[in-house]
């Protein structure tokens, strides 16, 4: 009787837990607001990293997602709507939405930027219907070390990432799948 309750404890808890960790629709940004938590986080990545700086002056574009939220409890999701900028202008909006499986559990927010350094990648972002990370243009992740060692001479026709502002803990063994596409804001 004892393991009976047991179990159903757990599997209570659980449920109850994955109602709260589970990513829940949030209330989309206005586009003026989106705009300006973009380029706010730009700015501030710009200032913390010059390497990013550096790679920012060769880009033809960046595209800027400056809040995703990603949660988890044996399955998960994650979810931020980001900015494109062409010229320091704000071009076209994006979001990006994955889904992952396996052994994990948590929470998170970070933003993330995309720098894309040609034409040709730039124009797979549009045409593919939703640019799936992992499939297409190579995406590098550049770290600590990238983003202050970076210089053009270093940078090659590729798309690089920095991912910042992290918070929460969320621990992941297992798959997962995100896509980026293009939204009407």
């Amino acid at each position: 009787m004892h393991a009976l309750l047991r179990l159903f404890t757990v599997v209570a808890a659980l449920a109850a837990a994955a109602t709260f960790v589970l990513p829940q629709p949030a209330a989309a940004a206005t586009t003026a607001e989106l705009n300006r938590n973009a380029q706010a986080a730009l700015n501030s990545l710009y200032a913390k990293h010059p390497g990013a700086k550096a790679i920012g002056k060769d880009a033809v574009a960046v595209l800027v997602f400056p809040e995703v939220i990603k949660a988890g409890l044996g399955i998960g999701g994650q979810y931020g709507e980001g900015v494109l900028f062409r010229g320091g202008k704000a071009v076209a909006y994006y979001n990006t939405a994955g889904a992952s499986f396996g052994l994990q559990a948590g929470g998170q927010k970070y933003g993330y930027a995309m720098f894309f350094l040609s034409e040709a990648n730039l124009k797979y972002l549009d045409k593919s219907e939703g640019f799936e990370v992992g499939v297409g243009p190579s995406v590098v992740i550049a770290d600590q070390g990238l983003a202050t060692s970076t210089t053009t001479t270093t940078v090659k026709d590729k798309i690089y990432a920095f991912i910042f502002d992290q918070k929460g803990a969320m621990y992941a063994l297992g798959i997962q799948g995100n896509k980026i596409t293009k939204i009407k804001k």
